[in-house]
């Protein structure tokens, strides 16, 4: 997986494997979660988004199953 850091006030990375549909997502927390089932053109517009935050809410939130993948530290 190709891990890409992005400008966002709520996303740190945002990671993708097209051959199992996993897009992974690193949050400012440091809390990294796997969403499983997620199409590639989804990630596509994830990464061309004004803001990574408010498509992550309004398309990804709640939509595909998930897991965390990592804590995280602090806050």
């Amino acid at each position: 997986m190709h891990v890409i850091a992005v400008e966002s006030t709520t996303l740190a990375t945002i990671a993708y494997d097209e051959a199992r549909k996993l897009l992974q997502l690193e949050f400012r927390s440091r809390a990294i979660y796997q969403y499983f089932g997620v199409p590639v053109a989804m990630y596509q517009a994830l990464l061309g988004a004004p803001s990574k935050g408010s498509y992550f809410n309004q398309f990804i939130r709640g939509r595909f199953p998930y897991s965390l993948a990592s804590q995280g530290v602090g806050g």
